[in-house]
């Protein structure tokens, strides 16, 4: 029977969702339900890493340190995590993250830059942490060519590559086989793991058929909390793969709970397959640049799917959210 370890994102990938104002408290409760449902891993920091509070991507309401900090201390058995994104986080960051207790990584790159993550996995492995690497927006590129970024992770010192579908774009055999590709590149060094969102609908599917290609850990978030039109929800996750006799460990009617009970009261608006996040699957764009773009559309008139569009079509990636108001400018005027 195939045995996986469910990651759960609720607290770095649904701090987009709720525009990175998670309290003290909030992820104190969130933490308690997570580890009473026996989920192993639990991610926290802002949605853009160690880092992320600014301008551009949006300041938080808590100190995500702080949060880390709280974290670990609510929980009696799960790992907390923390991301990372080189050039916005720092490898001091990393260290005090590691001060404060966080015993995971994953260090996130843009799908063909994984060679800015080398000195990152170095010194998360000397500081003996579990370490992770994150290919975001893994459609742009060929499963082939996506496994030998994951190499480059993996030789210095990743110990699973995840294959993010970071736009929600990837669809059945499209994720599968990118799965598939690094398990044949690196499968006998480090585990291949997948992160899902919900964009076109696949996210669950796309998990399902990543661990049947290949892949150990799958990431979800309750409620599907996440960027975009949300990630693949936790509680789901844990359900399907208990109907399909995947092995993960999760206690199915306490994350059901942790999603109902403990995360659903906290939020005004959980993500939504709407247009502009289906938009954002059907052409490519980096599920973060949904908030920013309906700020930037009711600022200046234009419709949301408009600029995701002209996003999509200009290629932009993560760290370009700046940008995104000069799209909404030039389809003003």
């Amino acid at each position: 029977m195939t045995t996986i370890r469910i990651n759960d994102t609720t607290l770095r990938d649904g701090s987009h969702a709720i525009r990175h104002q998670y309290t003290a408290d909030q992820v104190r409760r969130v933490v308690r339900a997570l580890d009473d449902a026996n989920v192993e891993m639990i991610e926290v920091t802002h949605g853009d890493g160690l880092g992320g509070s600014s301008f551009n991507y949006g300041f938080s309401h808590t100190n995500d340190l702080d949060l880390i900090e709280v974290a670990v201390d609510e929980a009696k058995n799960a790992q907390i995590a923390c991301l990372l994104l080189p050039g916005l986080g720092t490898i001091d960051d990393l260290k005090e993250a590691h001060r404060r207790g966080a015993r995971m990584v994953r260090i996130a790159t843009h799908c063909t830059e994984a060679d800015i993550s080398i000195k990152h996995f170095q010194a998360a492995r000397e500081l003996g942490m579990e370490t992770g690497g994150f290919l975001m927006l893994s459609h742009r590129i060929s499963p082939q060519e996506l496994a030998a970024q994951a190499r480059i992770m993996v030789d210095a010192g990743c110990q699973c590559v995840f294959v993010v579908d970071s736009a929600g774009a990837l669809i059945m055999e499209q994720a599968s086989d990118r799965v598939a590709a690094l398990v044949d590149e690196i499968g006998e060094e480090a585990q291949v793991g997948f992160h899902g969102h919900q964009n076109l609908s696949f996210g669950v599917t796309n998990s399902v058929l990543a661990v049947r290609a290949g892949a150990r850990q799958i990431d979800g978030s309750l409620a599907g909390l996440g960027a975009g039109a949300g990630n693949s929800p936790t509680e789901v996750l844990a359900v399907a793969f208990e109907r399909l006799g995947i092995k993960h460990g999760v206690n199915v009617e306490k994350i059901l709970a942790a999603a109902e009970d403990v995360l659903k009261p906290m939020v005004d608006r959980l993500p939504m397959m709407d247009r502009g996040s289906i938009v954002q699957g059907q052409m490519g764009v980096y599920n973060s640049f949904l908030l920013h773009a309906e700020r930037a559309a009711t600022r200046y008139g234009v419709p949301v799917a408009d600029i995701l569009q002209e996003i999509g079509r200009r290629g932009y990636v993560g760290g370009q959210e700046d940008m995104i108001i000069d799209v909404a400018v030039a389809l003003a005027s």
